[in-house]
């Protein structure tokens, strides 16, 4: 496998360069995609609407303490797969990277083309880090607890019950591992292509508590393969606002595809505050303008590449 230098700007081309590092005969199962995804969901899915900071902006995760959060244990595998492209394009910020490494990885599953565009940069040092970002730890889903949880975390990011269902249907790629989140075992039985199986699996399969000396969690056997849920997984259909779009989209895999492209291409941009020449400067917007967040003009809030300029708009994959 050989790694090219691409021209600055061809992110298709970027895109090739990612396949070829998504087989990893000697990783999970044998694939790099859903760590990639994880990455992407890692490196925006800490944003915070009340503190105006955090999101794939500036690629945070590379200094500590967000590099050694428990939340964020066995990127650094995510991270050293794309090294080499990395290291071949300079070009490209890592924030970059990252996030287009992501949709990358769920197209390649099989799943839906989701919108990105570039812009993004990268902090210098660390002390740049957290100077701007702050204290990101303890704010993605902790995966032990139900649906109020649930609805904090992402409420704080802005989404809606429909995206929280949406987005938890991520959870169709990879598996848990005992020395990162404490959890163990795949959602889906092919845990490397992306479907509507997890909803369909939550709806029709008797899940038992897991009788082991790790945390709680559910699990049930299909087709030989021993499955789990979190309970996080189960509070999507013992909620009465979460459940509906369970079964929507156990129903209608193109409905599924179709919000989760949009909710993940949203998660992606949070915290990316673009200028006019598409570029992400990493400042406080809204501290700057001394106003709350949630009354600033984002771009790409609601349309991830609405009031953009021409380098994001045009060049957006």
């Amino acid at each position: 496998m050989s790694i090219q230098s691409i021209k600055e700007g061809d992110y298709e081309g970027i895109r090739g360069e990612i396949r070829k590092v998504l087989k990893q005969p000697q990783y999970d199962d044998g694939s790099a995609g859903p760590v990639f995804v994880r990455l992407a969901w890692h490196a925006s899915g800490n944003f915070s609407l009340v503190e105006h900071n955090g999101g794939s902006n500036g690629a945070g995760m590379r200094f500590a303490p967000e590099s050694t959060d428990p939340a964020n244990a066995g990127l650094t595998h995510a991270i050293d797969f794309l090294m080499p492209i990395q290291a071949a394009n300079p070009w490209i910020s890592h924030s970059d990277l990252w996030t287009l490494a992501g949709i990358t990885a769920i197209e390649a599953a099989g799943g839906p083309r989701v919108p990105w565009q570039p812009g993004r940069t990268d902090y210098t040092s660390a002390a740049a880090a957290e100077e701007h970002r702050g204290q990101v730890g303890d704010r993605l889903p902790d995966g032990a607890k139900g649906a109020d949880h649930i609805r904090e975390v992402f409420s704080r990011m802005g989404f809606t019950d429909q995206e929280i269902v949406a987005l938890s249907g991520a959870h169709a790629l990879g598996r848990c591992h005992p020395d990162r989140s404490g959890f163990d075992g795949p959602w889906v039985v092919n845990p490397t292509r992306f479907s509507n199986q997890y909803y369909k699996l939550l709806l029709t399969r008797k899940w038992v508590p897991r009788q082991w000396d790790g945390p709680f969690q559910y699990e049930t056997t299909v087709a030989g393969t021993k499955l789990m849920m979190l309970p996080t997984d189960m509070a999507l259909i013992e909620d009465e606002k979460f459940r509906p779009w369970v079964e929507k989209y156990a129903k209608d895999q193109d409905l599924f595809f179709k919000d989760f492209s949009l909710a993940f291409g949203k998660l992606l941009e949070l915290g990316v505050d673009r200028d006019d020449t598409g570029f992400a400067k990493l400042v406080k917007k809204a501290a700057e303008e001394g106003k709350p967040l949630d009354k600033v003009k984002m771009a790409g809030w609601g349309c991830p590449f609405a009031g953009t300029g021409p380098r994001g708009r045009d060049a957006k994959l």
